[in-house]
């Protein structure tokens, strides 16, 4: 049971006209932060998976998964990862609390889910984005009671990836390590799912412009699949890009962080780049960027998005990936 990497990437970076988050409308420089501030950002995001979990068991019975192909005990199975949810968003409140740092509050969400496999597909997405979110904030934690608790919500949030892609069909453990993303890279995706409601606390976070792909109903294959980025010159346009400005699709994947450079398709639209690079596989991310060798918000464009990639030649031969 393959879940559609183009529709892993539309669920998790659907447009949203009514988000709260910050849209990057100029310049963007990676944020400061405290250990305040991180805890708010986990914050956010336990509240956004827990309202999630909240939905999808609310939404669908355990007949309506079983049907699905998900057996028992894989309804069981999502409501303790629910429990897990609500224990992280109750830990973190209260470690703000103690710490005499207003938290911040549950906001309004659309989750593009519409039946249980689509739901479990973004679970999949989100418990990943979950995972790279942890990964990528440890290194500004300064207090290292707060580095350990993180630690162990991170590992938690690692299993529950795991077991839905497993259940999924996916390999479970795609790459020897997992991706960090960095504070603003996650905010925008998580900002495609926010759309409403109103927190005390302002997180000194912007979202960057979407990225989207092209529909392909064909897995993405590393070293192999070519991929077109829907839109996308037209957009960088907007950032002083034009057709003699060199941009790089990056892959974030594992530790690692490959660029490509892109080209303009016929009707000086979309960009393309013709291979995938090889030794990515899993939920892999990419950004648009003007620099081969600085990954940094100051110089993405876009993103990012989101591929499930298989090594080449280990994609599944049916069922194909269907457009939405």
């Amino acid at each position: 049971m393959h879940f559609s990497v183009t529709l892993a990437a539309s669920l998790a970076l659907s447009a949203v006209q009514a988000s709260p988050i910050v849209k990057r409308t100029g310049p963007v420089t990676t944020p400061k932060v405290n250990d305040g501030i991180i805890l708010n950002y986990a914050l956010t995001l336990e509240y956004l998976e827990r309202k999630f979990y909240e939905d999808g068991l609310a939404n669908y019975s355990q007949a309506e998964f079983v049907a699905a192909g998900f057996e028992d005990p894989f309804y069981d199975n999502l409501k303790e990862i629910y429990e897990d949810e609500k224990t992280h968003v109750s830990f973190l409140d209260t470690a703000l609390k103690t710490a005499n740092i207003t938290p911040t509050v549950e906001l309004e969400y659309t989750f593009p889910a519409y039946d249980p496999l689509s739901f479990v597909t973004l679970s999949s997405v989100l418990e990943g984005v979950g995972v790279s979110a942890y990964l990528g904030a440890a290194a500004s934690i300064m207090e290292k009671d707060y580095l350990t608790a993180a630690a162990s919500i991170l590992s938690v949030e690692a299993r529950h990836t795991s077991y839905i892609r497993a259940s999924l069909g996916e390999s479970p453990f795609p790459d020897p390590f997992d991706t960090p993303l960095g504070f603003n890279q996650v905010f925008s995706i998580a900002g495609a799912v926010i759309t409403g409601g109103s927190s005390p606390v302002t997180l000194p976070f912007m979202a960057f412009p979407r990225l989207t792909l092209q529909c392909t109903q064909y897995y993405y294959e590393a070293d192999r699949s070519s991929v077109t980025f829907s839109g996308a010159f037209t957009a960088a346009q907007k950032f002083s890009v034009d057709e003699n400005t060199p941009i790089y699709a990056v892959f974030f994947s594992g530790l690692d962080k490959l660029p490509v450079q892109v080209r303009i398709t016929a009707g000086n639209k979309d960009y393309k780049i013709d291979r995938l690079p090889a030794g990515i596989a899993g939920q892999v991310y990419v950004v648009l960027s003007k620099s081969s060798t600085a990954f940094n918000d100051e110089n993405t464009i876009a993103g990012p998005a989101i591929l499930e990639v298989y090594p080449k030649g280990q994609a599944p031969s049916e069922p194909l990936p269907k457009c939405p």
